[in-house]
């Protein structure tokens, strides 16, 4: 992919949020706060004292969160599309996962309490390599589950078992 000519304010986001993101940035900002103190007593602790460093750090806030809401939506945009790559170029996964950001909160919960039976099912198989699929879960996990009841490795570990229980 070749990169695309940005525009002036997202090259100065970029370059703000590497900047402020850096080690420098942050003992610049330890520096400010202690010429601050340092000079409290020679302004004798006034109002005007205060306001400087309350006006200053109020502003940079203000500023730097919607710097900081710009990089976390690129950053969102190409996790989420990094990740629907993924999806829509393996066999198995489901394509109804692809943009599932876009759904309802209450949708989201339902998936969630899915995902939540799907970890259950997982948790009574043996092999940690077994995946289903969203929709066919239940029925993988019976057919995975029949099959490895027939597996030597399966009913020998359970003659085992059932030994040492008595």
């Amino acid at each position: 992919m070749t990169p695309q000519k940005k525009n002036l304010f997202e090259r100065f986001a970029n370059w703000a949020t590497i900047a402020t993101g850096s080690s420098a940035a942050f003992l610049i900002a330890i520096s400010v706060i202690i010429i601050w103190g340092i000079t409290g007593p020679i302004f004798h602790y006034s109002d005007t004292w205060q306001l400087i460093i309350n006006t200053g750090t109020t502003i940079v806030t203000f500023l730097m969160v919607f710097l900081i809401q710009k990089s976390q939506n690129k950053d969102s945009k190409a996790i989420h599309l990094k990740l629907n790559e993924l999806l829509a170029s393996h066999q198995g996964a489901s394509n109804r996962m692809v943009d599932i950001e876009d759904i309802t909160e209450k949708e989201l919960d339902q998936l969630h309490k899915f995902y939540v039976q799907l970890a259950e099912l997982a948790e009574k198989e043996d092999d940690l390599t077994c995946t289903h699929s969203i929709d066919a879960a239940e029925e993988n996990h019976t057919e995975k589950l029949n099959l490895l009841k027939t597996k030597p490795h399966y009913t020998n570990a359970h003659k085992l078992k059932s030994r040492k229980s008595n």
